[in-house]
């Protein structure tokens, strides 16, 4: 994990999601790339495209530069390896865009969540770009004074396609010594025998170097409620997935369980594309 990606709207939110980039980093020696996106009014981004020099810009970003500085005399960031960006940009897009121009292996969001028509209409940030990037996502709701990860639930129906997200859920849970708890979640709409799961996930997990885990089977109405009633039951630290990064019609239709867990789970998330 050598190089962690953290956008900062410099809330309270963003920030606990850079106190746990700071806790992995020490504990990984990672690079920290602390992003500020800067959504100008339409006016400055029309100045930006036609290289004109206008002062609304110059004050945005002197005024992000400063609060960055600050930010950064924080006792927590101290000795850590630390590169300061701001881009002029939608906030999503110059995530993902800088994400993956510097190769980067994480990114950690700290995040409100979204609800009812906020959720339909517009959701959050963090919800885009878990549904967009190629690189694991971890969320946070929450201040984590001491992130540890002992035990991290991935919940799945552990058919081929999540192989290879899988595979990167695996090297997470090994970064941490956590122990995995592979669930399964039954449904009425979706009903498996416990035998029947039972030997699905012991065939799939088979293909892996693993030996920290558990397999469990979990009853209820439907498959989000389970995954957040599983996670309580066992006291999890994280809770991970895969996604399939759906968009348009077919996100508005399916929908995507993992972002629904962003926006409703106050544990930590983490999710891994397929």
């Amino acid at each position: 994990m050598k190089k962690i990606l953290i956008p900062t709207d410099f809330s309270k939110n963003a920030e606990y999601a850079l106190k746990v980039a700071a806790q992995i980093a020490r504990k990984n020696d990672s690079e920290i790339i602390l992003l500020h996106m800067l959504e100008l009014p339409h006016q400055a981004s029309d100045a930006l495209t036609t290289g004109k020099d206008i002062p609304e810009i110059m004050f945005f970003k002197n005024a992000a530069m400063r609060r960055l500085e600050d930010l950064m005399e924080e006792d927590y960031l101290e000795g850590l390896n630390i590169s300061e960006v701001i881009q002029f940009e939608m906030a999503f897009d110059g995530i993902l865009k800088l994400s993956k121009k510097n190769e980067v292996d994480l990114i950690v969001m700290g995040s409100h969540g979204a609800s009812g028509y906020k959720e339909m209409f517009i959701g959050s940030n963090a919800e885009k770009v878990v549904r967009n990037s190629d690189v694991p996502v971890l969320i946070i709701k929450k201040e984590q004074e001491n992130f540890e990860v002992n035990d991290f639930v991935f919940a799945s129906d552990f058919a081929k396609e999540i192989t290879n997200p899988f595979q990167k859920a695996v090297d997470f849970a090994k970064k941490f010594n956590a122990k995995m708890h592979l669930v399964t979640i039954n449904t009425p709409n979706n009903f498996i025998t416990t035998s029947a799961a039972n030997d699905a996930m012991n065939e799939f997990v088979k293909k892996f170097d693993i030996s920290n885990y558990e397999t469990h089977i979990y009853n209820d109405s439907n498959v989000e409620k389970g995954i957040l009633n599983f996670a309580n039951s066992i006291d999890a630290d994280l809770i991970g997935m895969s996604t399939h990064g759906r968009k348009g019609l077919a996100h508005f239709f399916n929908g995507s369980i993992s972002e629904d867990l962003v926006n409703h789970s106050t544990k930590p998330v983490v999710t891994f594309k397929i």
